[in-house]
């Protein structure tokens, strides 16, 4: 199975993100498509879902997913949803559990992933333009702190999205998101307003204390191997996946 990245940091954290290839999806999601709100099989998205985690040592059951609605609240889970359990509309999960993999999907947004290998804290975060400016990914940090990790001690891993020179924007939308996350305003290769969500989270998490950060330098919209919303609209969903061995 294909995978962009997968690194292990001491203490046993373990950070992993997908690209779009090795699974079972024909096109337009094509093929390791991890959505299951965007209109593919549902057979699909359930074998690249397994074939994703075993390619990982991960139990799929277990694997904890979010219903992302672009919003800040956060929560805190120590087991995965049940069969018959709706799944809360939220934008990070934040575990104390070990062997507790936690999954955030993206096409274009910034997936964050961040663990606190000491207290055995993790939390999978989705940072898109308005999750940015709401605080999603503070907010997520403040619920590990809570539950006893030091921003100190964090390891955050953000992966493959749309970068800061392709994301373009009208010129009032870069203000107000700038006015927000000043390390957020950018613009684009030909010359128009743009808004870099990576480069606003990595900020966000510097102003939390957070020194040990890695940035994928993959662009969804430039890459083939990517599933990117606003090139492609109708497209699949890549995955991040982050735990600490049990």
């Amino acid at each position: 199975m294909s995978e962009e990245n997968s690194v292990s940091s001491g203490g046993g954290a373990h950070f992993s993100f997908t690209d779009r290839w090795g699974g079972v999806s024909a096109a337009p999601y094509a093929e390791l498509n991890l959505g299951g709100a965007v209109g593919d099989d549902p057979a699909a998205v359930l074998a690249n879902r397994e074939r994703a985690a075993r390619g990982r040592g991960l139990d799929p059951a277990r694997v904890v997913w979010m219903n992302q609605v672009h919003g800040r609240d956060v929560a805190v889970v120590d087991g995965p949803w049940g069969a018959a359990a709706r799944i809360p509309a939220v934008d990070a999960v934040v575990t104390a559990r070990r062997g507790l993999p936690l999954a955030v999907l993206t096409a274009d947004c910034t997936p964050v992933l961040l663990a606190d290998p000491v207290a055995a804290i993790a939390a999978a975060a989705h940072a898109g333009r308005p999750g940015l400016v709401a605080g999603v990914v503070p907010a997520a940090v403040g619920a590990m702190v809570r539950l006893g990790a030091d921003p100190s001690r964090i390891v955050a891993h953000t992966g493959p999205a749309v970068c800061g020179r392709c994301y373009e924007v009208p010129a009032a939308m870069r203000d107000e998101v700038a006015a927000s996350v000043p390390a957020s305003w950018s613009e684009t290769s030909w010359g128009t307003p743009a808004v870099d969500v990576t480069a606003g989270v990595h900020a966000q998490l510097e102003a939390l204390g957070i020194t040990d950060r890695h940035k994928s330098p993959v662009c969804t919209i430039e890459s083939g191997d990517h599933f990117s919303y606003r090139r492609d609209r109708t497209t699949g969903r890549l995955a991040g996946y982050v735990w600490l061995d049990g």
